[in-house]
């Protein structure tokens, strides 16, 4: 066997296996499984993020998700990366103890520029916690027209970062659905108590974390884990050591849960995933299953918006865009890479994606 066919062998025993761990290949059954599986999915675009989910669960609708936000099954905060995530309820605050000082910390010279001290944080808490206690909520104009009345300004994006930083602070976390792409605030600690017991120490919370990873996104390299998780290389390494017999080695770099269900090592299937999907997003390196010019053209000009993705045999092999809906029919535009198989194969998944938003497929089309 040469060289090159043991490379592709290998490239294709990740993506196989990568599949099974998402729950793309046999599927998983609820919003809260999927979450509980990736631990944290990417959803400062919460229509978007809905699919992320929805593409894992046969058969799934946006009122089951929204069902499941509403519910607290899953929740929607900043946990890492000082990025909106979808979470899973039991690793959400051991997960903010490990990353919240680095990102406050990174976010100091922002704050020092808008005016936002410790004072005026301590204010706003005040204010917050009187607007929302007993179970109320609010929308994040109510929250900084509260703000705004009480002497503490909100003009620019003074308002967004006092929510980021009471929300990295513990306090504040999205609740209930308000629209499609909008939810309200609600105090933390009455949307989704903490479970009793002992607070997990650093260790354990790394070892968890680790795992999880590992889990829902297996073959994994430290490195990979450090990127995803807004760590550092040392909490990543201690990560891997804190999980000992829980993790398995996959090759000389990557891990994977040592409980998981043997994969194929054949990718298959053909899917419609959402930009921002942790198939692509989840991995530092992406070079098993897309092309470095290809990952440009999934994220163009570098500029931090990931276009929706399409993905057959486990590789990224175009982008596609949504054209407006008209009498409750969408139709699809495709841009194709170059390993893109026939066109039609992609149609039941777009069917898929069709019937969770409620519409019918129209016309799916490579586009001009």
């Amino acid at each position: 066997m040469t060289n090159s066919t043991t490379a592709d062998a290998a490239s294709s025993a990740v993506r196989a296996t990568r599949l099974a761990a998402q729950g793309l290949d046999e599927g998983l059954a609820s919003p809260a499984q999927v979450v509980d599986r990736l631990v944290c999915v990417q959803a400062q675009d919460l229509a978007a993020a809905k699919w992320v989910l929805g593409a894992r669960i046969p058969g799934s609708s946006e009122a089951l998700i929204d069902e499941a936000i509403d519910g607290a099954e899953l929740l929607r905060s900043w946990p890492m990366r000082g990025t909106l995530h979808f979470v899973s309820p039991e690793l959400y605050r051991p997960i903010l103890r490990l990353t919240a000082q680095r990102v406050l910390q990174r976010a100091t010279t922002v704050h020092r520029r808008e005016g936002i001290d410790d004072e005026v944080v301590a204010r706003a808490r005040t204010v917050a916690v009187a607007e929302l206690e007993g179970g109320r909520s609010a929308t994040r104009e109510e929250l900084q027209a509260a703000w705004d009345g009480a002497g503490i300004p909100i003009e620019g994006q003074r308002g967004y970062h006092l929510l980021w930083r009471l929300a990295n602070e513990g306090l504040l976390c999205c609740g209930p659905i308000e629209t499609r792409a909008r939810q309200r605030f609600v105090l933390l600690d009455e949307w989704s108590p903490a479970a009793p017991g002992p607070v997990v120490d650093e260790e354990e919370a790394l070892a968890r974390f680790f795992l999880g990873y590992a889990r829902g996104h297996g073959p994994v390299t430290v490195r990979d884990f450090a990127w995803w998780g807004g760590l550092t290389m040392a909490q990543a390494r201690t990560g891997l050591a804190a999980a000992g017999d829980a993790v398995a080695a996959f090759d000389a770099e990557r891990f994977v849960a040592a409980d998981a269900s043997a994969a194929p090592t054949t990718p298959t299937g053909r899917h419609v995933l959402a930009p921002f999907d942790e198939y692509f997003l989840g991995y530092g390196d992406r070079s098993t299953f897309c092309s470095e010019a290809d990952a440009l053209r999934v994220v163009p000009g570098k500029n931090g918006l990931f276009l929706p993705l399409l993905v057959a045999d486990g590789e990224v092999v175009g982008t596609w865009k949504r054209r407006p809906p008209r009498r409750g029919a969408v139709g699809v535009d495709v841009t194709a890479f170059e390993a893109m198989p026939p066109l039609d194969e992609f149609r039941p998944a777009f069917e898929r994606w069709a019937a969770f938003w409620s519409l019918t497929l129209d016309e799916v089309a490579l586009a001009d």
